[in-house]
């Protein structure tokens, strides 16, 4: 059975928020974070310049820039025409731009799957219910995103922005998933998959703990970007040995794996059917990031290392999302879908 219109828009929206993810991730690995000082425009400007020549520093709201960076515990005196003029970079002004271009798409799905919602609210209330809380939570998280521009980065603020962005994936997953009659379930008897369901929201929430930790991570490696210039970034690692997050990050990918491998054992042993695609990406892509997790502490803090390890993270979460889901109980008139 095919997806339902519901199903394509919720789906559609998903992968916008995964997109965006992904750009997101390039944007803090380039240091592009402070490439628009400005929004909703860029540099005054809806169509970004190119050039330091073509900004028309008068026409900024340099005071209100001032104002903004007092309230979120900023030095207002560093903020002057000479210092943005310095701090102009073409390529992370269009790289900044591109990311909140990415962010339309995730507006208009998320818009769009909350109208479509209407159709299901009588049914699957829940749905209904989580759609709005997605529209909610893209509007608060682009509401951060210029608390984000206006604090330089706060190392808080990123950390939020990251975690509404994981419980965005959550809700679209959920939407994506139940937007139909029949939505797809695991065919296995009701104690082991008790069982399972127990192990796999443990990995739930040990995925979710290792993106709040790595957000940690990456900002003490943007610190690292700032002080260690003209350093090899092979060199970092040992910098970070020094951090505790670092440390437990690094230390609980081990337990990531391990519920992995103990969930795919329990499911290629009860399910029917056997292992399915949804096992399959996720052991996947926890090995993925294993070998990752190695190179950047082994070998050299490579910077597209950096986001395939944020973006595969992110697919990841989605996966143990859907996972969880599949897992609930299969009522009376439910049917199971094998996948």
């Amino acid at each position: 059975m095919g997806m339902t219109r519901f199903q394509k828009l919720a789906a559609a929206a998903l992968v916008s928020v995964l997109c965006l993810m992904f750009v997101g991730a390039i944007v803090r690995v380039t240091g592009a974070g402070m490439g628009c000082p400005d929004w909703p425009t860029c540099w005054g400007c809806l169509i970004p310049p190119t050039h330091v020549e073509q900004v028309d520093f008068a026409k900024l709201p340099i005071e209100k820039f001032r104002q903004k960076a007092t309230r979120m515990g900023r030095d207002p005196a560093t903020i002057t025409v000479e210092s943005l003029r310095q701090e102009f970079n073409p390529r992370h002004v269009w790289t900044e731009f591109l990311n909140r271009m990415a962010s339309m798409p995730v507006a208009i799905f998320s818009l769009a799957t909350f109208i479509a919602a209407f159709w299901q609210r009588e049914k699957r209330p829940l749905v209904f219910w989580l759609a709005f809380a997605a529209v909610v939570t893209v509007m608060v998280n682009a509401w951060m995103g210029a608390r984000l521009v206006y604090s330089n980065l706060a190392s808080s603020n990123i950390t939020l922005h990251l975690a509404l962005a994981m419980s965005l994936l959550g809700m679209l997953v959920y939407c994506a998933w139940r937007g139909t009659d029949h939505p797809w379930r695991i065919g296995m008897a009701p104690a082991p998959l008790a069982k399972l369901r127990l192990i796999v929201t443990l990995l739930l929430v040990g995925v979710v703990a290792e993106g709040i930790l790595g957000s940690q991570v990456r900002e003490m490696t943007d610190e690292l970007a700032k002080s260690h210039a003209n350093t090899a970034r092979a060199t970092w690692a040992n910098e970070l040995e020094g951090s505790w997050k670092y440390l437990v990050h690094r230390s609980f990918s081990w337990a990531v794996l391990g519920l992995t491998v103990w969930s795919w054992i329990m499911t290629k042993r009860h399910r029917a059917g056997g292992i399915g695609k949804v096992e399959r990406v996720v052991l996947g892509i926890v090995l993925a990031q294993m070998v990752l997790g190695i190179v950047m502490a082994q070998i050299h803090i490579y910077s597209w290392v950096q986001v395939l390890h944020v973006g595969l993270a992110a697919i990841l979460l989605t996966f143990v999302w859907l996972w969880c889901f599949g897992l609930s109980p299969v009522g009376k008139t439910s049917s199971v879908k094998i996948l």
